[in-house]
């Protein structure tokens, strides 16, 4: 036990600047996603404080499973809001909460490959939270878009996003198709 106690006051004192802001801001991108996710009515006293827990095992522990378990929270949150609680699926909450949960997945990434003293350049994180960033922004029209095309579908919007959805995903396989080859 004292060799442990040992270890992690080594660590402690070791941390360095970059890696702690990164996990600070998955910290902050989980908590985000599940206040996005879950109902007012919900985050109350214990179960926030359980979902603060949950976020900081997250942050505290990228390369663990916590991360997909706190992603999971998330979306069932989603769940229990808008059919248990009667929350509207509004456009911006459900934007929102995709660009907070992609954010924690790539701060996590980011965080898992950090050691807690590695020393790291600011264009590092800029260039990768701006790239993270860029891909939630383009996300987030293309929603926008393929729901506005739904809107002006008729009688079948269901099949004319499923379509879109589909357009995409083949769309998006392609391109990662070549961009391997291209490696």
């Amino acid at each position: 036990m004292n060799a442990a106690i040992t270890q992690a006051l080594t660590l402690f004192s070791r941390i360095t600047f970059a890696p702690m802001l990164v996990r600070a801001m998955l910290l902050g991108c989980t908590m985000a996603a599940f206040v996005t996710a879950f109902s007012p009515e919900m985050l109350t006293g214990y179960m926030l404080g359980i979902l603060t827990l949950q976020a900081g095992l997250a942050a505290v522990l990228p390369r663990s499973p916590w991360v997909t378990i706190a992603v999971l929270i998330a979306v069932g949150g989603w769940g229990v809001s808008t059919i248990w609680y009667d929350e509207p699926i509004e456009l911006w909450r459900l934007v929102g909460l995709a660009t907070f949960l992609y954010l924690t997945h790539s701060l996590a990434a980011l965080a898992s490959a950090l050691p807690y003293d590695a020393i790291v350049a600011p264009e590092v994180l800029f260039r990768w939270i701006s790239r993270a960033l860029a891909v939630t922004l383009a996300s987030a029209v293309l929603a926008v878009l393929v729901l506005g095309g739904v809107d002006r579908a008729g009688d079948r919007p269901f099949l004319l996003a499923a379509l879109a959805g589909l357009a995409v995903a083949v769309g998006a396989s392609a391109l990662l198709s070549w961009l391997l080859r291209r490696s």
